[in-house]
């Protein structure tokens, strides 16, 4: 790795793309105590990214994550302009390969020798994004889950063309400012976590589809259940508690036959027709109430500000 600036040496973070995720992304390199040069293509951006940043730094400095010196936000006006100089770029265009692909063109000159960038894609595959581009061996994808100045995990993808220090790099540069880094082996579309998600929103969708639960009920089987189980361990390590003393050996003979037999009936996917369209809004907006989307982050972001303190106070503990 020793083409690469060492962690402590970055100074400078490249944010691309400031919509959710990347606004999210400039709060947590601020609070971090790196200047950020983001750049956004959309009309009116530079005022919701400040306004997001207003937002988000307070719950940031609650959770401990803050450092003394924040960083220096700046705007800018090409994307040129913004890797110009940056150590690292975290790159969050718009989620369709034709927009990135075009992006990276731009900005493939204009890229420090030694700058590694991350993109946020939440499934595209990366190497079908970087033929022709020169510093595509310094290309990953490091893709957080939202909103990413709160969560902690970000999946590291190396292309069929990344250098391995690069990921490596990445990988470490991640665990270094806070993060929990993992590495997906293959590139697969929806990269691991996302597709752990997927499965479940198909058979949640199901169960709307066949009338199985209400929308409310279903979000409430995985609220009030095992997603608080979740947000502490991993399900594989759920499921060895499952077996109480004997761990995961007795409960992949206790439990294995019968969960065999459930997955046997979970073939289906669900068909995004008009009735189940119809179904999913109607159940979500009687969930809803009165309650804005901007109310339901609010909840979200105060909750999640909660149990990471409590988090990392136990942690601590250990």
């Amino acid at each position: 790795m020793a083409a690469y600036k060492a962690y402590d040496a970055v100074r400078r973070i490249a944010v691309l793309g400031c919509g959710t995720i990347g606004a999210s992304w400039a709060a947590y390199f601020l609070a971090r105590g790196y200047d950020v040069a983001a750049w956004d293509p959309a009309d009116g951006w530079r005022d919701r990214l400040q306004a997001f940043v207003d937002n988000a730094l307070p719950q940031l400095r609650a959770v401990g994550t803050a450092v003394d010196r924040e960083g220096r936000l700046e705007m800018l006006d090409t994307p040129e302009a913004a890797v110009a100089g940056a150590d690292f770029v975290q790159e969050n265009a718009t989620e369709r390969a034709p927009i990135k692909i075009d992006l990276y063109r731009r900005i493939d000159a204009a890229l420090a020798p030694d700058a590694i960038l991350a993109t946020s894609t939440s499934g595209l595959i990366l190497s079908e994004m970087v033929e022709g581009i020169a510093a595509a061996p310094r290309f990953v994808v490091g893709h957080p889950f939202n909103p990413p100045h709160l969560i902690p995990l970000v999946e590291i993808v190396s292309s069929k063309v990344t250098d391995p220090a690069a990921a490596d790099w990445a990988f470490g540069f991640y665990a270094h400012i806070g993060k929990h880094p993992i590495v997906v082996k293959k590139e697969v579309k929806g990269h691991l976590a996302n597709r752990l998600q997927a499965a479940l929103w198909r058979e949640a969708f199901n169960a709307v589809a066949d009338d199985l639960a209400s929308v409310e009920d279903i979000n409430a089987a995985i609220a009030q259940g095992p997603g608080l189980r979740y947000a502490l361990m991993g399900p594989h390590m759920i499921f060895n508690l499952t077996g109480g003393k004997g761990g995961i050996r007795a409960a992949i003979e206790q439990f294995g036959p019968p969960m065999a037999s459930w997955w046997a009936t979970m073939q289906k996917t669900p068909e995004f027709d008009d009735d189940l369209k119809a179904r999913l809004i109607e159940g979500i907006e009687r969930e809803m109430g009165d309650r804005t989307i901007e109310d339901l982050e609010n909840e979200r972001d105060t909750r999640l500000v909660l149990l990471l303190k409590m988090l990392r106070e136990t942690e601590t503990a250990r």
